[in-house]
């Protein structure tokens, strides 16, 4: 199952940014990242344990890899808050892969949610590649 978040999520930085300046800027990023994805997610089915492989299309290479994926917080976040995932622990995740590219029309993140009780061969030692 693949979903996409448009746009770009904020990153590491902005993140820092935000905390230092007052921690209510924080919260308020925090609180409208995670409920859009969370309105994002809503139509997805429950699982009940799942790897991740998240796609940041950026529009352009500025961006660090370490500083774009801060964003899988909120994507994390969004997916409890609308009941897709019981958590976002490792009793709940099994893995994450991030991939990185640019598409300078269409910046986005798109989602793929790997069901783990559909494919027991990723559970435990498995690593998840192409």
């Amino acid at each position: 199952m693949i979903f996409e978040i448009p746009g770009r999520l904020p990153g590491l930085n902005d993140i820092v940014a935000a905390a230092k300046e007052h921690f209510g800027s924080y919260a308020k990023m925090k609180e409208r990242y995670t409920t859009e994805i969370a309105w994002l997610a809503k139509k997805l089915p429950s699982y009940e344990k799942v790897a991740l492989v998240i796609t940041w299309y950026e529009p352009d290479h500025r961006r660090d890899p370490d500083n774009i994926m801060a964003g899988q917080k909120f994507i994390l976040d969004g997916l409890v808050q609308a009941g897709v995932l019981p958590g976002d622990s490792q009793k709940y995740i099994q893995g994450i892969t991030h991939r990185f590219k640019v598409d300078k029309l269409n910046p986005r993140v798109e989602v793929e949610i790997l069901d783990i009780k559909e494919n027991p061969e990723w559970n435990n030692e498995q690593e998840i590649w192409d």
